[in-house]
C-alpha cells in the first residue's frame, strides 16, 4: 500500500482492504473498507492517529518504515473498536516510549479489549492540547458516535479534523480525497451504525461548527476538503424532516401477501408517493437501512408462520427498531391460514421507535377483490397523514 501524503509532514499510512464483504459479521461491504490511520509530524514530536483493523497492521508498519520515522510520541486512540485500535499493541512494541493519548472511558476499553498496560496511557479531556511543535493537537469528546467513548482530534493549525468513524464511508478507493461518488456509501454508513445515535450526533454537529475546519479526515473512506459537504449531508439525515416516500418491506411464502403487496405498491405509485420495495429473502441489508433514513413511513408484511412474524422479516425488525429510524408511521400487511399474533409480535420489536402504529390490515388466506377494496382505505390513510408532513 502507498504512503499518501496530505500536507508536508502529514501522511494517510493506513489500508485499504478492497476484498471485505461483511462487517461486524453484519454489514454488507460492496464496495470494501479502508482504515486510515493519520501521521502527524510537529518540530518536536510525532502523533499517529488511530491505527487499522489487526488483520492490516502489517501494512501500516511498512508504511511507517517507508518514512524512515524512528519514533512515535504519541498513538491517539479516537475510538477503542479494534478496526482503529486494533494495532495499538504492535506500534507500542515498535516505539516502546510512545504513549497512547486517549480520554479515561476509552482507556478502560483498551485494557479490556487489548490489555494495553495502564502506565502507557496519557489522559486528555474535553478542549485539552498537546503540543507536537508548532502542530497542535485539540481534542474533543463526542460520545455515542458510535461508542461511548468516541472522541475526535483537532489539527489546530492545519485546520484538520480527524473524526475516526463520524463521517466515514465504507468505500475501498484509490481516491485520497472525496467527491461526489461517496455521498451514497458514506450514507449507507450512516444509515447501518450512525443512525442509533442520531440526536446525539445532532447535538455534535452544533459543537463542531465553531470549529474552522479545512478538511475531514475520517478512518473510513476519502479525506473531505470541502467539509460542508459531509456536514450538510449529516445536519439533513440528523434532522426531524422525511419525506413522501413510503418504504415496504416484505416477506411472501405462497403469494398471498406478494398478492397484497403488489396492488397496495401500484396504489401509492398512482397517488404520486415514493415506494421503495424490499424483498428481504433477496434485499441488499444495508440497501433498506438507507432507505429508512428519509422516508415518512414503513410497511411491513409477512405471513403467518406458528401463530407469528416469518423469522426474516423479525430478523429485519428488530434490526429496524434497533436502527430507531425517524419514520413517522409504521404499517403491516399480513395474511394467515387458522390464526397468530404476528402484528403483536412486531410492534414488541419495533419498541425503539418513537412512531405511530397504523391499524393492521390482514386477511386469511388469498386476497379477493373486496380485500383489494378495503386495501384502498389502508392506502389512503396513509396518504392522508402523507399530506400533512
Amino acid at each position: 500500500m502507498a504512503v499518501r501524503k496530505i500536507k508536508e509532514g502529514i501522511y494517510e499510512v493506513g489500508a485499504i482492504d478492497w476484498d471485505r464483504r461483511l462487517f461486524d459479521e453484519l454489514i454488507p461491504l460492496p464496495d470494501g473498507t479502508s482504515y486510515n490511520s493519520y501521521l502527524v509530524v510537529g518540530k518536536e514530536k510525532i502523533a499517529l492517529i488511530d491505527t487499522v483493523d489487526p488483520s492490516k497492521e502489517r501494512v501500516l508498519i511498512e508504511n511507517i518504515e517507508k518514512l524512515n520515522i524512528e519514533r512515535i510520541d504519541y498513538i491517539v486512540s479516537n475510538h477503542a473498536e479494534q478496526d482503529h485500535s486494533g494495532s495499538i499493541p504492535v506500534i507500542l512494541e515498535m516505539f516502546p516510549d510512545s504513549k497512547v493519548v486517549t480520554n479515561p472511558k476509552a482507556k478502560e476499553f483498551l485494557m479490556d479489549l487489548l490489555h494495553v498496560p495502564e502506565e502507557r496511557f496519557l489522559l486528555i479531556n474535553e478542549g485539552e492540547t498537546l503540543d507536537l511543535g508548532g502542530r497542535t493537537l485539540k481534542f474533543f469528546m463526542t460520545p455515542w458516535v458510535h461508542w461511548p467513548e468516541t472522541m475526535v482530534t483537532y489539527l489546530v493549525e492545519d485546520r484538520i479534523l480527524f473524526t475516526c468513524d463520524f463521517f466515514g464511508s465504507h468505500l475501498a478507493t484509490s481516491k485520497l480525497f472525496a467527491d461526489e461518488e461517496v455521498l451514497e456509501p458514506a450514507k449507507r454508513y450512516y444509515a447501518e451504525i450512525m443512525m442509533p445515535f442520531r440526536v446525539s450526533i445532532k447535538n455534535h454537529l452544533k459543537k463542531l461548527e465553531n470549529l474552522d475546519i479545512e478538511m475531514i479526515a475520517p478512518s473510513h473512506g476519502p479525506i473531505y476538503r470541502d467539509p460542508s459537504f459531509i456536514m450538510n449531508a449529516y445536519k439533513d439525515w440528523t434532522s426531524d424532516d422525511v419525506k413522501n416516500e413510503v418504504v415496504v418491506a416484505y416477506v411472501s411464502m405462497h403469494g398471498s401477501t406478494e398478492a397484497l403487496v403488489r396492488r397496495f405498491v401500484d396504489i401509492l405509485v398512482e397517488k404520486g408517493v415514493e415506494v421503495k420495495l424490499f424483498n428481504l429473502t433477496k434485499a441488499d441489508i444495508g440497501e433498506y437501512a438507507i432507505s429508512l433514513v428519509d422516508c415518512a413511513t414503513l410497511v411491513i408484511a409477512s405471513p403467518t408462520v406458528l401463530t407469528g412474524l416469518h423469522p426474516v422479516v423479525s430478523f429485519v425488525a428488530s434490526l429496524t427498531g434497533a436502527l430507531r429510524p425517524k419514520l413517522r408511521y409504521v404499517g403491516f400487511l399480513g395474511s394467515y391460514g387458522w390464526g397468530g399474533r404476528a402484528f403483536d409480535q412486531l410492534k414488541s420489536l419495533l419498541t425503539g421507535l418513537r412512531s405511530e402504529f397504523l391499524d393492521p390490515f390482514i386477511i386469511k388466506g388469498h386476497p379477493t377483490e373486496k380485500d383489494f377494496e378495503k386495501l384502498e382505505e389502508f392506502a389512503e390513510e396513509i396518504l392522508s397523514r402523507h399530506e400533512r408532513l
